[in-house]
């Protein structure tokens, strides 16, 4: 490092000028993102308990439902409420530990819930194009196993991120053009060498995007197949309606994530990586229960049992 950055000192906290700067528009946001979160926060969480509480759901797709539901409010709870916070005490510092957890986080929900979908995909598959060997297939151990993974190499991946940042000098400008600490804004206020960063976004962005997304599409591709196979037209509906929220799920999430960590930085701009951001942190997570649940005559029977439990038990 040049001796005059060795005698610079790294930034304390960052500013993070969140999605508006006009004070009105900044009320408007708050009661938005505020019902979003709420939405969200209820939503996935009746999921996991309506899944749970049914025997009928102890499935694995619904198990893998319920850790996608899992993951997608611990993402939102990651960095919407700070959002909230920073809009409703009119302070948008945050510190520079705050900001490197928050970041942390982030990646390790982002990249749990990415691989997660791609294991969904494989667990279409085999209910598919092998239907006579779905439960030995998808045993209860391969199932643990397939859903733990994620988490443990997301761990391993997220860590690394933080470790390369903190290598990094921050001496000019706090301010940071979007609502949460995101790898790319961050990378660009440096005044120190972030190639190694950038290599490794890239590396990370191909295992945990690129990857899983072609073996979404292979998955897809075999079954497609083998519906076209089916001879009834109601057979082949049916089996068309299991994946369908799935689908909607894939392109919500892959339709803007590949979008910011895979195009060049030439063609993204700070408007495009925010509009993105609440994409994948605030809509697809509020989503998600409701493709899931309303194309789902099982699930939907099952929050409706436990709403209709609650109210017995309170009154």
């Amino acid at each position: 490092m040049p001796m005059e950055l060795r005698n610079q000192t790294s930034a304390s906290e960052f500013i993070l000028l969140g999605l508006s700067e006009n004070p009105e528009q900044e009320t408007l946001l708050f009661a938005l993102f505020l019902c979003m979160y709420l939405v969200t926060a209820m939503g996935n969480l009746l999921i996991i308990l309506a899944i749970t509480s049914d025997s009928h759901l102890q499935t694995p797709m619904y198990f893998f439902v319920a850790n996608l539901s899992l993951v997608d409010f611990c993402l939102t709870t990651d960095t919407i409420p700070q959002m909230l916070a920073n809009i409703q005490t009119g302070s948008k510092s945050i510190s520079y530990p705050c900001c490197l957890t928050q970041m942390y986080f982030f990646h390790f929900f982002g990249i749990i819930d990415s691989i997660l979908i791609a294991v969904m995909a494989y667990d279409r598959f085999v209910a598919i194009c092998h239907p006579l060997h779905y439960t030995t297939i998808m045993s209860p151990r391969l199932c643990i196993l397939m859903a733990g993974s994620p988490w443990i190499f997301s761990f391993f991946m997220s860590l690394t991120h933080i470790l390369l940042m903190v290598r990094l000098v921050f001496c000019g400008s706090n301010e940071v053009p979007h609502y949460f600490c995101d790898l790319t804004p961050l990378l660009r206020l440096s005044c120190t060498d972030t190639t190694m960063n950038k290599v490794f976004v890239f590396i990370v962005a191909g295992l945990v995007l690129a990857i899983p997304f072609i073996c979404i599409l292979a998955s897809y591709a075999h079954i497609t197949l083998a519906i076209m196979k089916v001879s009834s037209a109601n057979g082949r509906k049916k089996a068309f309606s299991t994946c369908s929220s799935h689908l909607a799920v894939v392109a919500l999430l892959y339709g803007t994530t590949i979008g910011v960590y895979l195009c060049p930085s030439s063609v993204r701009t700070a408007v495009k990586e925010k509009a993105s951001a609440v994409m994948y942190t605030a809509v697809t997570p509020m989503l998600n229960p409701f493709i899931y649940s309303l194309r789902n005559r099982d699930l939907k029977g099952a929050l409706r049992n436990l709403i209709n439990r609650k109210i017995t038990s309170s009154s």
